[in-house]
């Protein structure tokens, strides 16, 4: 009986580590299948959004800035978020543009979000400092060639330096901006 009982506790002391390393090894699994996945999203949305030269972009921010972002793309990279209140994945996506805010030059455009007096109230209740534009007809969108929001545009020079779309992650955007700079 004793051997039966040491046999058991030597089967159990190796099963555990082998639990472990298939479940590792499916969490990395799961992982690179999230960003290939990730990965050809973003490659199918952005067809048709723009790749070198942006269209020109001259408009007023809520708040009554002027914003010609060509100009401000030839002084440092900006960070291009088109979004919207109504978007679920937007409510994730905003609190990381707004911490970027405060190191990068930021320009957002709300995408059928209402009118200003809505906007600057749905920006202020959330704390939220980023420059917005609003495109309450969803045309710049449509110019812009999005199919999804959020839409993440990092432009340096009048060019698109990379574009992403869906969920974002604080060190993914931070990187594609530091990668600008």
């Amino acid at each position: 009986m004793t051997s039966k009982s040491s046999d058991k506790t030597v089967k159990d002391g190796n099963s555990k580590p082998s639990r472990l390393m298939k479940w590792l090894r499916e969490a990395i699994l799961m992982v690179l299948v999230l960003i290939a996945v990730s990965t050809g999203l973003d490659v199918w949305r952005s067809q048709s959004m723009p790749q070198d030269a942006i269209p020109p972009l001259v408009a007023q921010s809520t708040t009554g800035e002027h914003i010609d972002l060509i100009a401000r793309s030839h002084e440092k990279p900006v960070m291009v978020y088109f979004w919207g209140t109504w978007c679920s994945v937007c409510r994730f996506v905003s609190p990381t543009i707004n911490w970027l805010d405060d190191s990068y030059d930021v320009v957002s455009i709300a995408v059928n979000s209402g009118d200003n007096r809505r906007l600057n109230a749905y920006l202020d209740h959330h704390e939220y400092s980023f420059a917005t534009i609003n495109d309450d007809r969803g045309s710049l969108m449509r110019e812009w060639g999005i199919s999804a929001v959020p839409s993440v545009f990092i432009i340096k020079d009048g060019e698109v330096s990379s574009v992403t779309t869906g969920f974002s992650t604080p060190p993914g955007l931070w990187l594609r901006m530091q990668l600008a700079s």
